[in-house]
């Protein structure tokens, strides 16, 4: 169980995501919102509070003691992106963990000016962990809803169905000359909002720590640890310093494409199956992590 937090909390693909979180039962959830606090009941483990997303420290306060962020306030409504970064000054001064920006569209942000916003918070997000992790972050981008394609019936719950230029309704289509095998990604809403609330109490993703590699060169390793060779025909005093060299040197190499080889006898026997490493891994760690 964690303490989520869901700023711009009242829009229709947050109440989606908002629904699969309560139905877990796991989390005390905190919905952020420009409007009053409702009257009607929320739901149980939610509490709703009103900000205007403008002071830093009331944000800090707002946060405490949450873990995920979850940031959908829509772009086109924040010039300037002033609120968002905001939320996000607050979340690291008030200790949070994760957060997810306003993304919950696409990865391209080419010819879709509404979305500007959207590219300043990735390179605001991106410059605050240049040199360490300060904030763990992840950028959800579904592609596009399968439930517009079934406009003008409503599928889910709080998602519009709004015409798109694939009209099933009336079989039509529209679409750009030589674009007829542009791939596009579909989900529906309900499946991406449950990945979303999955994510949430993810614990898989690795601990990756970035090192420059004038540092590496010049003998100056600056990560918080460095694997050892504990080989039986090693000394012991040589482990440490054996350990950084080889360590090094392989990091050099990797950037450098040393571990890139060519694939000509597989090509020269191609009915023998290679073991591919996602196969061997998953035999090896799933149900162990």
């Amino acid at each position: 169980m964690v303490k989520i937090a869901i700023s711009g909390g009242t829009g229709d693909v947050a109440q989606e995501v908002l629904d699969a979180l309560v139905a877990t039962r796991k989390h005390e959830i905190i919905i952020l919102s420009r409007k009053d606090v409702p009257s009607n009941p929320l739901p149980q483990g939610v509490t709703q509070v009103k900000t205007t997303y403008e002071n830093v420290e009331e944000l800090v306060q707002i946060l405490q003691g949450v873990n995920t962020v979850l940031c959908f306030i829509l772009s086109d409504m924040d010039p300037g992106s002033v609120s968002q970064r905001n939320l996000i000054d607050a979340s690291v001064k008030a200790g949070v963990k994760r957060y997810a920006p306003s993304e919950w569209a696409t990865s391209s942000l080419d010819y879709l000016f509404w979305y500007e916003g959207k590219g300043n918070i990735r390179k605001y997000l991106e410059d605050l962990n240049k040199d360490k992790q300060v904030l763990e972050y992840s950028l959800f981008q579904p592609g596009l809803f399968t439930n517009y394609l079934a406009a003008p019936h409503q599928t889910a719950k709080h998602i519009f169905a709004h015409p798109l230029q694939i009209d099933f309704d009336n079989r039509r289509a529209i679409i750009l000359e030589g674009s007829e095998d542009a791939p596009i990604n579909l989900i529906t809403v309900e499946d991406f909002a449950n990945i979303v609330a999955l994510a949430v109490g993810y614990e898989g993703p690795f601990a990756v720590e970035k090192l420059k590699e004038d540092d590496i060169k010049a003998g100056d390793v600056k990560s918080t640890w460095i694997p050892k060779i504990n080989h039986p025909s090693l000394p012991a005093d040589q482990v440490e310093p054996v350990s950084k060299v080889f360590f090094s040197g392989i990091l050099l190499a990797i950037n450098n494409g040393a571990y890139r080889v060519n694939d000509a006898w597989k090509r020269l026997l191609p009915e023998y199956k290679i073991t591919r490493a996602e196969e061997f891994l998953a035999g090896v760690w799933v149900g162990k992590a």
